[in-house]
């Protein structure tokens, strides 16, 4: 998916309750919203597309907005959202908690269940909208930390928060490669301040040993990911448990190990299809560079999982330049 640039503030045009409403289920995911104050509505959506990270920014008058059971039956992608708030306040509730954000708060929440967001008052909020498996946190974990409040002045917050306010104009005039390394970036320093979250009521707490064997497991995949030879087989081996065990591991979180695997292997050839360096490789090349051999195969899974085949995602990732198109 190409870098969509993101409206400038002089560029944004107020919409109302009804245009604001579709722009927002458009931008995100299927949902209700509800106002006090049809008529004298004004709200904006703007935002860009870097990789497979979704960056908005959400201006607008007061109401409040729900994914409920409903909207989630109608769309159910499998994503987590940040949002991290600039003006304003905003309560944020999921798995039975609330947030209270204030300006340069953030927490985070998941699409896949019933969340509320109430604004009592006109807001700027930033969200970032990403696939819930490329959030490097243990699953237990996650559970702890949706609808919790991350203060953006101490701690990694103190990090995350700036970068995330500025990020909108730098994704805006950054060259693919730049910003595609800049969505990385946001996840690893979000699943950072994330990570540091879950330690900083009593100190330090060691992993549970499931916990930390599946840390082990995961990261051992993820360094081997373009050996053909890896299966349940050779990761059960080096990590001296049976297949069985390593099977039931990722059952225990509704995955499977081969599952795994092949989204952490799409998610490289899709960064590597958009990299401008890669762009002398073929689709196949690329493909075969992270284990998978046959090249229609591939090509169907990344369609399954991307809405787009490798060729079609790549050209809209990277366009060829003026002088390119000339030579080709």
């Amino acid at each position: 998916m190409a870098v969509s640039r993101l409206i400038r503030p002089g560029e944004q045009r107020l919409v109302s309750f009804d245009e604001f409403r579709e722009s927002v289920s458009d931008a995100f995911v299927p949902l209700e919203m509800t106002s006090a104050d049809h008529d004298d509505f004004r709200g904006v959506v703007r935002g860009a597309t870097v990789g497979a990270v979704r960056i908005s920014e959400v201006t607008a008058a007061p109401h409040v907005i729900r994914r409920t059971p409903r909207t989630i039956r109608a769309a159910n992608p499998d994503y987590f959202k940040l949002g991290l708030q600039v003006g304003g306040c905003c309560i944020l509730a999921q798995d039975g908690r609330e947030a209270a954000l204030t300006p340069g708060d953030f927490a985070i929440y998941d699409t896949t269940r019933p969340y509320q967001l109430s604004f009592d008052d006109r807001f700027r909020m930033l969200v970032v909208m990403f696939p819930r498996h490329l959030l490097r946190v243990p699953p237990d974990g996650i559970a702890q930390l949706t609808a919790r409040r991350v203060s953006g002045r101490q701690g990694l917050g103190a990090v995350v928060t700036p970068l995330l306010r500025g990020l909108g104009e730098q994704i805006a005039d950054a060259s693919p490669t730049v910003a595609l390394h800049l969505g990385d970036a946001v996840l690893d320093l979000v699943a950072a301040a994330f990570a540091e979250q879950l330690h900083l009521a009593d100190g330090p707490t060691p992993l549970s040993r499931g916990d930390e064997l599946q840390a082990r497991v995961t990261a051992f995949i993820d360094e081997r990911l373009a050996d053909r030879e890896l299966d349940l087989q050779s990761i059960a081996a080096a990590h001296h448990i049976s297949v069985r065990h390593l099977q039931k591991m990722f059952e225990a979180e509704g995955d499977t190990v081969s599952g795994w695997i092949r989204r952490r292997r799409l998610e490289q050839c899709r960064r590597d299809l958009a990299d401008p360096r890669y762009r002398e490789l073929t689709v196949s090349a690329i493909g075969a560079r992270w284990g998978f051999a046959d090249a229609a195969h591939f090509s169907r899974l990344f369609k399954a999982t991307h809405g787009s085949t490798p060729g079609t995602y790549r050209a809209a990732a990277t366009p060829l330049t003026e002088t390119e198109r000339r030579i080709r």
